[in-house]
């Protein structure tokens, strides 16, 4: 496995190194630690490029310290200062032409501690890679998972929806981990007129026996378990839920999203909003 990690200076970019840490450990991966410069343009002033040459000095000194953070994990890893345009095009670049697996990213600083907030980075490569992004929660470099101990996929409710269960399936058998196939059910899409809680009754059941059958179908190993979580709201479901350490969670992309492309649906951000442990974001499959 390789991982492109987009690096920053700041807490942020510490969390996406604190997540490379772990995955890396995990899936023995190779790890390249990427930091974008912002491209000055040329407007005739002489002092432009100087200053250009400056902050990519800076910016080498700047990721050998993520470098070394990931040397103290036991984790090797490589590094490159690049200039572009767009830190997110950049990283998408850059990690297609190493072929990652994973694009690793830490969150915005201004949310609650330990939720995931989605920042012009993250936002933008949630919304266009072709590759699979991680996501660090906020404040994640506090207190990091040493590895990562199992993976929960959210299989959706609707067949028409992207179905993250297979590339789940994929990265945990590549580490033998457990898999749990997770589905959520809420009260929002029914009215509360008459028969609403037996339509929700009759949906819960579907969604079990349809998390059965698919348990059903898969490998022996990994281990696989079933979860349907229901509540009134998607919010009140997520919170029924209970995350241990060491748990990644996987989204998939919405349907609207471009085949091979990820994009970010409301239901996948919502979830991303609720949990306090790191996610990834899959494309969308062909």
């Amino acid at each position: 496995m390789h991982l492109t990690v987009g690096y920053l200076a700041t807490p942020t970019g510490d969390d996406g190194i604190a997540l490379a840490s772990a995955l890396a450990k995990t899936f023995d991966a190779n790890v390249d630690v990427l930091l974008v410069v912002r491209e000055e343009l040329p407007d005739g002033h002489p002092g432009r490029a100087q200053y250009q040459d400056l902050l990519v000095q800076r910016g080498e000194q700047w990721v050998s310290q993520a470098l070394s953070k990931l040397s103290a994990d036991g984790v090797t890893a490589e590094s490159t200062v690049t200039v572009g345009e767009s830190f997110a095009q950049s990283l998408i670049d850059f990690a297609q032409q190493k072929s990652s697996n994973l694009i690793v990213v830490g969150g915005a600083r201004d949310g609650f501690f330990g939720r995931h907030t989605i920042g012009p980075v993250a936002g933008a490569l949630l919304h266009s890679s072709p590759i699979p992004v991680a996501l660090a929660p906020r404040g994640y470099a506090e207190d990091p998972d040493d590895v990562i101990e199992g993976v929960t996929a959210a299989v959706p409710i609707r067949a028409n929806d992207d179905n993250p269960l297979p590339f789940a399936i994929t990265l945990a058998s590549a580490a033998g981990l457990p898999i749990r196939m997770l589905s959520l059910v809420s009260a929002e899409n029914f009215s509360e007129a008459s028969g609403a809680r037996e339509v929700r009754q009759l949906q819960v059941a579907a969604v079990e026996e349809n998390l059965a059958a698919a348990a059903r179908a898969l490998p022996d190993s990994p281990e696989i378990t079933a979860l349907v979580a229901d509540g009134m709201t998607l919010e009140s479901a997520l919170k029924k839920l209970n995350w241990d350490d060491g748990d990644l969670l996987v989204v998939g992309s919405s349907r609207f999203a471009a085949p091979q492309r990820i994009f970010l649906g409301s239901t996948a951000a919502r979830i991303l909003a609720g949990v306090d442990i790191p996610v990834i974001v899959v494309p969308r499959s062909e």
